[in-house]
């Protein structure tokens, strides 16, 4: 820990170049790019001077950065990891999706969704043949009145049961993911996988961070979803499985206990909800009730972003 304590001829001289900078940015024609570069200034310069930041430890960030950028490509962003393990894609989610009644709470989006999930129908499989065991999930889609929400845009993903998502596996397969829509009384219903925990990429920079720091890079098990709907705000978020151990200490601090789901295991053998022969197997089934806030509240403009780009 650095416990120097600057002179007051030395702070005013770090202080002068903070205003410097800061008022570098004032004529800047859009003023919320102004209030934004001004703020980040401040904030950094703030840490800087906070930590007495060595030349060392400033040169090593950068590498940490420029690392970080050379393993990032169309399949694997580690900016959103970083971003994801600071907690600011979680705090970013948060500002961006104030409470409104009761509607459904939104977690990270995280770095695996794909635009051309395939179409299912109510009642499909979403798994494509990944591997693990299967899991009856159903619902409704309402807003915060209670009406059904008929028609709503369903996307949903997730990591087989050895912990990868189909694009990580770099043969094209398309495994572990669908959209369907609700039907005219706001239902739905598929067959996944019981999700299971698993390892955030953590052979780059951000998996060496964590190992320095100490934490696990372990996500607790989960399902993800995107849910859109005309007049409403689009929701994303996940649902976590009732009992893992690693609900207090998820990586990237996405759960919710307003998000955590009962996931009943079913015996081998046991009649499915559709009739469905799962060939003697165990599975389990659970429920997701989703309310949608109206689209006049904030929207959560990064899965708008990210849409057709994250891989």
């Amino acid at each position: 820990m650095n416990e120097h304590t600057p002179s007051p001829q030395q702070r005013a001289r770090e202080e002068e170049l903070i205003e410097t900078v800061v008022g570098s940015f004032a004529a800047a024609p859009d003023a919320r790019l102004k209030e934004v570069m001004q703020a980040l200034t401040r904030h950094l310069h703030a840490f800087v001077r906070e930590v007495r930041l060595t030349e060392e430890e400033w040169a090593a960030g950068i590498a940490f950065l420029n690392a970080a950028g050379r393993i990032t490509d169309e399949r694997r962003q580690e900016f959103i990891l970083l971003s994801d393990v600071l907690g600011v894609s979680m705090q970013t989610v948060a500002v961006n999706n104030e409470a409104y009644g009761d509607a459904t709470e939104a977690t990270v989006f995280g770095p695996f969704f794909t635009e051309d999930a395939p179409f299912i129908e109510n009642g499909g499989d979403i798994t494509g043949g990944a591997p693990g065991r299967p899991c009856w999930v159903e619902g409704t889609v309402t807003d915060t009145t209670g009406a059904p929400v008929a028609g709503a845009r369903i996307e949903v993903w997730e990591a087989d049961e050895d912990g990868f998502y189909d694009v990580q596996y770099g043969d094209d397969r398309v495994a572990g993911r669908a959209h369907l829509y609700t039907d005219e009384d706001g239902r739905y219903r598929f067959w996944g996988l019981t999700p299971t925990p698993y390892p955030i990429p953590n052979d780059g920079p951000v998996g060496k961070l964590l190992d320095a720091v100490g934490r696990s890079p372990m996500r607790a098990s989960h399902l993800h979803f995107m849910v859109s709907a005309a007049q409403m705000r689009t929701l994303v978020t996940h649902i976590f499985v009732r009992g893992d151990e690693l609900l207090d200490r998820d990586s990237v601090f996405g759960v919710k206990e307003s998000l955590i789901m009962d996931f009943s295991e079913q015996a081998a053998g046991s009649e499915t909800p559709d009739g469905r022969d799962l060939g003697g197997r165990s599975w389990s089934r659970t429920r997701f009730d989703i309310v949608l806030a109206p689209a006049s509240e904030p929207t959560n403009t990064r899965a708008e972003a990210q849409k057709g780009t994250d891989r």
